[in-house]
């Protein structure tokens, strides 16, 4: 890995000649690749600071599962992640990685670092879209040292229809038994912290799925890391359940 990160470094500026740094959401130019420009950094809005929950938690079994955001889901975060999802601007997960790091807690040295384990897409999916968004997100992640990634900790067994405009109980069954923990993984995630990532989290349907998944593999404990969040229903900005099941 010092090899590839001193290689990396000495190709940066034939790369930077090349493709100019522009700032992904504007195209003003920057002085490095990674990144925004200070206008469109003000643009995020992220929990914590400018009102809303820091950490979003919620319960399962009597288990607490906080939920971290790099930022809450409002029209500036939506373009950079439908750029990232839709546009296979797959580029962007080293940006949007640093993001969500950046709101993670520090681990505990004494029970060493979780595992990174991505919301799975169905084999259909994976195959329209060529890529899951989740997964390069969580090898980001683990590169930022923030645990060992697990990509298929988790499988999506069967498709299931778009979840927009469906209650919270409609939304349960239409994910019941859809996600499992892969069975030759369990070993890996039974007595270890877990970190479920994925790109946006909004009713939190598929995550109690996964969650609940993980949990009775025997994970010790569950949280969830996303780059944006949806706040009171969308209350905050643009809201994924507007969006068509093709942008979500």
């Amino acid at each position: 890995m010092a090899v590839v990160a001193h290689l990396a470094r000495g190709v940066k500026p034939l790369v930077d000649l090349v493709y100019p740094p522009r700032c992904p959401l504007c195209g003003t130019a920057l002085a490095d690749q990674d990144g925004l420009c200070a206008d469109c950094w003000s643009l995020l809005d992220i929990p914590g600071e400018g009102g809303g929950e820091a950490v979003a938690a919620w319960h399962d079994h009597g288990r607490p599962v906080p939920a971290h955001a790099a930022t809450f889901y409002n029209d500036a975060s939506r373009r950079l992640v439908l750029d990232y999802k839709h546009g296979r601007r797959i580029a962007l997960a080293r940006l949007l990685a640093r993001l969500i790091a950046a709101r993670l807690p520090e681990t505990d040295a004494g029970l060493g670092k979780p595992v990174l384990v991505p919301v799975p897409l169905h084999r259909w999916r994976l195959w329209q879209r060529g890529f899951n968004q989740a997964a390069l997100l969580a090898v980001e992640l683990a590169r930022l040292g923030k645990g060992e990634v697990l990509v298929d900790g988790l499988l999506r067994r069967k498709r299931t229809p778009s979840l927009g405009g469906l209650g919270r109980e409609a939304r349960d069954r239409a994910l019941a038994g859809a996600i499992i923990v892969n069975p030759r993984r369990r070993a890996a995630i039974a007595g270890r912290d877990v970190v479920l990532v994925d790109d946006v989290f909004t009713s939190g349907a598929t995550a109690r799925a996964c969650v609940g998944a993980l949990a009775g593999a025997d994970a010790r404990s569950v949280s969830v890391a996303c780059f944006a969040r949806v706040d009171d229903g969308g209350h905050r900005g643009a809201s994924p359940k507007n969006e068509t099941p093709e942008a979500l």
